[in-house]
This record gives structure tokens, C-alpha cells and sequence, in this order.
């Protein structure tokens, strides 16, 4: 072969590789740029959504005053409280997010490590998980061991409970980040650097169970038993011949139902929105290696936002004390103006309602 075909053949067989490695980068490109846009789609969602969770449970936790159920059903009170939090801490997070900082010195490495990391997103998540479990607890304690739970459920007990999911999930959530988090070129990685894999997995087991595994056992165990002891007392009362229970008596026994059905429905709302994001932090923490699929992690995610933005409409709906004071915040069902009383005639057997000339 002569030179100059080596020659042309050389060029020709360079002139491919330039093309194909153009090819590769531009694909690469489109790719990072697809993946830049899912990011930032994403976050303008979640910016949203915590907006109106913020919203919302701003107007249940008034109801719940308005109507004096924060100081009867305290837990309760303090969970819509983790929830605001935990809505607020979105907005603030991806906010910041979206403004794509470039972190340097002492102070972008702190803006890392509380909040861009997800360090104070997921604790008030895990508090919300830490509280659910003491409500489940007390209506178990109230419901099916009455006499019990006067001696053990005092304000105090109660207060320290309440306090509780605040400060243990703040302090682990603190002691993980600082030990797996750090930025790196202006960026931050929150969660990411493990010691090991084996500390990877122990951990990805240990928040499995703790977070998860024994907040649904507890549900069904403490629920489970509720509903039973409800539908003996049913069945007493259905046998029972002599007058039926006091006016006062009743009442009490139907917030007590009520309140145990709204729990119900946040409980079943938890397992719901939380089992996608648990299965992929499983497998995820099972090859800690791997890297993770956005679109699968931003869905996973969006479901676990969820539970904490429309929790406040189960309140709403099933929550009878703090129901009333929202429909009273109506116009359509605030009383007429005075002096436009109604008057009730009867004509021809027919009621009808008269304003007076």
C-alpha cells in the first residue's frame, strides 16, 4: 500500500472517531441538559406544593385553636405543627435550589450541611413519623386501657412526648449529615459519602425499621385493638336492655370515635405516600453504589412531600371540632346581617320563611 493511501485511510479512520466522539458528546449533553430541566421542573413543583401545605395547615392549626382542640388533642396540634414546618423548610430549601448557589467558606458549607443537603427537611419528616407514633399510642392507651392511661397520660407525659419528635429527630438527622455530607467545587452532596458500604446498609436498615417497619406495626397492633374493643362495646350496648348512656357520655364517645377515625385515615395516608419512597431508599441502600434514577427518586420524593401537604384536608373533612370552625369561615354560611331576622310561618301545612317588611 502506498503512503499516500495509508495516509488517506488514517484521515478517513480519524474523521470517524472525531464523528462518533461528537455524536457521544452531544448525546451526553442532551442528556445532562434533560436531566437539568427534570431537576428544575421539580423543584418548582415541590416550591409549590409546600406553598399550599403551608397554606393549609396555617388554617387547620387556627381551626384546632379556634375551637380549643390544641390543648385537648395536643399531639395533634403538634403534628400539624411538623407538618407546617416541614412545608415551610420545602419552600426555603428548593427555593435556594432553584437559585443554584455557588457555596464557598465557613458559610456555604453550613447553608449545606441544615439546609440544602435536606438535613431540615427530613427531620421535621421523621418527627412527624416520631409523633404519629405517640398519638397511635395514646388513643390505644385512652381506648382499650382507660383506667391505666389516667395514671400514665399526664400533662407532662404528654408535653414530653410532643417534645420528643422535635429533638431526636433533629439530632440524629444532624449527627448523619455531618458525618456524610460535604461540598465539593461550589456544590453540595448532602447524604452522600458513607464510610463504607456495610455502614451504608446498616444505616439504610436501621431508618427502615425505625422509620417505617415499627410505625406500621404500631398502627396495625394499637388500631387493630381499638377497632375491637369499639365494636364489643358496640356489641354490650346493642344487648344491653336498660336506659341508654348519658347525653355527656355520648358526646364524649363520639370525639373520642371521631378522633380515632381521622387518625386512621392519616395513618393509611402515611403507609400510602411512603411506601414508594422506603422501597427505593431500600434498594437504593442494598448496592450503595449505584446511582440513583432521577425521575424514579423525584417521584418517590413528590409522594413523600405529599403526605405532609395534604394531611391538612383528612383534618378538614374528618375532624368534626375544627370542620365546624372552617365551614364557619365561609361567607356563603356566616350569619345574616342583624335586624333581618327570619320569621317561620306555616301555610296550608307548608313551612316558610318570611323576612319582615
Amino acid at each position: 500500500m502506498s503512503e499516500e493511501n495509508v495516509s488517506n485511510t488514517s484521515q478517513s479512520n480519524l474523521s470517524i472517531v472525531m464523528t462518533m466522539a461528537d455524536e457521544v458528546q452531544t448525546t451526553v449533553t442532551m442528556a445532562t441538559s434533560s436531566s437539568a430541566l427534570v431537576d428544575f421542573y421539580f423543584q418548582c413543583l415541590v416550591v409549590a406544593i409546600g406553598c399550599f401545605g403551608a397554606a393549609a395547615n396555617g388554617l387547620i392549626l387556627y381551626g384546632m385553636i379556634a375551637s380549643k382542640q390544641h390543648k385537648k388533642q395536643f399531639l395533634i396540634f403538634n403534628q400539624n405543627m411538623l407538618d407546617l414546618a416541614s412545608c415551610v423548610v420545602l419552600v426555603v430549601t428548593y427555593s435556594l435550589k432553584l437559585c443554584n448557589i455557588y457555596h464557598t467558606g465557613t458559610f456555604g458549607y453550613w447553608v449545606c450541611i441544615v439546609v440544602l443537603s435536606g438535613n431540615l427537611i427530613w427531620s421535621t419528616i421523621n418527627g412527624s413519623h416520631i409523633n404519629l407514633m405517640s398519638i397511635t399510642i395514646e388513643r390505644y392507651l385512652k381506648l382499650v386501657h382507660p383506667t391505666y392511661s389516667k395514671k400514665v397520660l399526664r400533662k407532662w407525659v404528654i408535653y414530653s412526648a410532643a417534645a420528643f419528635a422535635w429533638i431526636a429527630s433533629f439530632a440524629y438527622n444532624l449527627i448523619v449529615v455531618l458525618s456524610t455530607s460535604f461540598v465539593k467545587d461550589g456544590v453540595c452532596y448532602g447524604y452522600y459519602s458513607w464510610k463504607n458500604d456495610a455502614v451504608a446498609v446498616a444505616h439504610g436498615v436501621y431508618y427502615v425499621t425505625s422509620f417505617y417497619i415499627v410505625v406500621i406495626c404500631i398502627f396495625v397492633f394499637c388500631y387493630g385493638r381499638i377497632l375491637m374493643v369499639i365494636r364489643n362495646q358496640a356489641r354490650v350496648m346493642a344487648g344491653h336492655g336498660g336506659p341508654g348512656p348519658s347525653t355527656a357520655q355520648t358526646h364524649s364517645d363520639r370525639v373520642q370515635t371521631n378522633v380515632i377515625k381521622t387518625m386512621m385515615f392519616v395513618s393509611a395516608f402515611f403507609i400510602i405516600t411512603f411506601t414508594p419512597d422506603t422501597a427505593f431508599y431500600t434498594m437504593m441502600s442494598i448496592k450503595p453504589g449505584t446511582s440513583a434514577d432521577p425521575l424514579g427518586n423525584h417521584i418517590t420524593m413528590f409522594c413523600a412531600f405529599l403526605y405532609i401537604t395534604a394531611n391538612p384536608f383528612i383534618y378538614a373533612v374528618k375532624f368534626d371540632p375544627v370542620r365546624r370552625v372552617l365551614v364557619g369561615l365561609m361567607p356563603c354560611k356566616k350569619s345574616q346581617p342583624a335586624g333581618e331576622s327570619v320569621a317561620t310561618a306555616t301555610v296550608g301545612g307548608t313551612r316558610t320563611d318570611q323576612k319582615p317588611n
